[in-house]
């Protein structure tokens, strides 16, 4: 017996905002710049030495991060040196933080190594750790993904052609 489609299968993806985000974030070394910058190393120099990054590939993320409109170019200059830049988040950056947060805590949670965590993100006002929670615009605490249940919302699109099956 075969199992119905599920509803989804009815809506288009065409215009997913999850996969128009992941094409800024999907790829490694732009979560890696932006955990950079989130704290606070935000000079060329800097994040490459920091964290690896090759130069052209830092280049690239940081040049489609910017025309994303994600960060933004300041300039500087040290004492007897050209103008360069740093990067600084956009109100559309900081609002990326949540999603390293829940990064960091998967990957707190399956990847560690046997000491624990390398970081920790703590509350600046009382030490507390912080953490990614959902809830519902009513208040309501989400504890399990079982408890969401995904619906079409305003720009959704019919799907071009049911999907078929081999027969």
């Amino acid at each position: 017996m075969s199992q119905p489609d599920p509803a989804a299968m009815n809506w288009s993806t065409e215009n997913c905002t999850i996969g128009r985000a992941m094409a800024i974030l999907g790829e490694r070394w732009t979560v890696v710049v932006l955990r950079e910058i989130f704290n606070g190393i935000r000079r060329f120099d800097q994040i490459h030495d920091h964290a690896g990054t090759p130069k052209q590939v830092l280049t690239n993320r940081l040049a489609m991060l910017c025309d994303m409109g994600v960060l933004v170019r300041h300039p500087y200059r040290e004492p007897g040196e050209r103008e360069r830049h740093e990067y600084r988040l956009t109100a559309m950056g900081f609002d990326v933080y949540p999603v390293l947060v829940a990064v960091r805590e998967w990957g707190d949670r399956y990847l560690a190594d046997l000491e624990g965590a390398p970081a920790a993100m703590l509350h600046r006002d009382c030490g507390a750790s912080v953490g990614v929670h959902l809830v519902c615009a009513a208040g309501h605490h989400i504890d399990s993904p079982h408890d969401v249940v995904t619906t079409p919302g305003p720009g959704a699109r019919a799907a071009a052609l049911p999907r078929t099956r081999d027969a």
